[in-house]
């Protein structure tokens, strides 16, 4: 009998990387709804954040001058600063100016219908979920999680140690990013890059 190397639960359940393409392609609307929803879709999969530090981004996180983003991280309780790609640059500067309303608070994102409120986690994953769905993909719960399982995997694929990418999603434990090696495994190896090129 073969050796069981792990057991499907501890499998992380992120979406394929041409399936995350097809979702941010499936978000090029007009309405505002859809400009926020780009940004936030692209700071998921980009950088595989976390909901409560996409709901934490206040419009001065936002380094324009320098191309960086400094994000709060509420596990392990740090800031990250990260350096603002071109493709989800536009996507939020779209969205500032196209779409989110002046005079409602320094909070990045805010709900698309009145009571109108900073977005939270729960508003998040609903997003994430809703949209999913839409183009065939049903994660459960955890739809932004589901994202950022995804963007370690990408890391991964193109040959990124743990350490690496233990720093990027900010763990400090180097055992919360072993188990993406356990995917690997049963997976075919990607080397390619998450290209957003044309999607912005």
């Amino acid at each position: 009998m073969a050796p069981r190397f792990m057991a499907d639960e501890t499998v992380p359940k992120g979406i394929k990387r041409a399936d995350a393409l097809r979702l941010l392609a499936s978000v090029r609307g007009d309405r505002p709804v859809d400009k926020r929803d780009r940004a936030i879709l692209m700071l998921f999969i980009a950088y595989g954040l976390r909901a409560g530090e996409v709901a934490g981004l206040r419009l001065n996180d936002l380094d324009w001058e320098n191309e960086v983003i400094r994000v709060r991280c509420p596990k392990p309780g740090r800031t990250h600063v990260w350096p603002l790609s071109l493709d989800v640059g536009d996507a939020i500067l779209c969205y500032i100016r196209e779409a989110r309303s002046s005079g409602i608070g320094r909070s990045l994102f805010f709900t698309s219908h009145a009571p109108i409120r900073p977005v939270d986690r729960k508003t998040l994953g609903k997003i994430v979920r809703d949209r999913l769905a839409r183009i065939g993909i049903v994660t459960g719960r955890r739809g932004t999680h589901a994202l950022r399982h995804t963007a370690a995997q990408h890391l991964l694929d193109q040959g990124m140690s743990m350490k690496v990418i233990g720093d990027f999603l900010g763990h400090r434990n180097p055992s919360s990013t072993a188990i993406y090696a356990k995917v690997n495994l049963a997976a075919l190896r990607e080397v390619a890059t998450l290209d957003l090129e044309g999607l912005a």
